[in-house]
């Protein structure tokens, strides 16, 4: 990754009391599970060769407790900003002197190796947007340094996105980057792709695995 451009990634996650509300496993408690799939999200993305520096927002008291064996995180309150939007541009704000991007903090099977890809060809566009596995939402938007941040997360998101004048980012089909999960279906197709190993941890116990 010589001479490309690092990146700070900041990653918005719900309280898990509230997260994942349509995510329902039997034998799982969906609260444990909601964190899990946070944690494995950050844990993948914190070692990429791409990122300098990863940004948690989050009112989720217990998350930084359990991130304790994920080096060189920053945790940074929701606090008053209102809504998964607000959110991110509060972590966005707290990234100075390089790239930014925001990923979604609900993708359990991510590979380093994927984000490194995304963000490689983001840095050859002002602003870009990873369609998720749906192609209606997304799960990775960009910024270059200086250009002034903007996201659109929600329903239909990736055609906002795209309306704003965001480049989509040609991700492949079966990059561990688009597999976002808020179902039980997404799920099954995490596992598939590999899911991390809190996840993993839990739905084993359930005997899901």
């Amino acid at each position: 990754m010589s001479g490309a451009p690092r990146w700070g990634l900041v990653v918005p996650v719900k309280p898990a009391a509230v997260g994942k509300s349509r995510l329902a496993v039997d034998g799982v408690d969906r609260v444990a599970l909601a964190r899990a799939i946070a944690l494995d999200t950050i844990a993948a993305a914190a070692p990429a060769d791409t990122v300098a520096q990863v940004v948690v927002v989050t009112d989720d008291a217990l998350l930084p407790v359990l991130a304790v064996d994920i080096p060189g995180l920053r945790f940074v309150a929701e606090g008053d900003a209102k809504g998964l939007n607000a959110a991110v541009a509060e972590g966005a704000r707290q990234i100075e002197g390089m790239p930014r991007a925001a990923l979604l903090g609900d993708v359990p099977a991510l590979r380093p190796a994927d984000l490194d890809a995304a963000l490689g060809k983001a840095a050859a566009v002002e602003r870009g947007a990873v369609a998720d596995a749906s192609g209606t939402g997304t799960t990775l938007v960009t910024a270059a340094a200086g250009v002034p941040w903007a996201s659109h997360f929600g329903p239909g998101s990736f055609a906002a996105h795209v309306a704003e004048g965001f480049t989509p980012l040609e991700v492949p089909a079966a990059s561990t980057l688009r597999h976002d999960v808020d179902t039980a279906e997404q799920l099954a197709a995490a596992v598939a792709l590999g899911i991390g190993p809190r996840t993993a941890a839990l739905l084993r116990q359930a005997a899901y695995l």
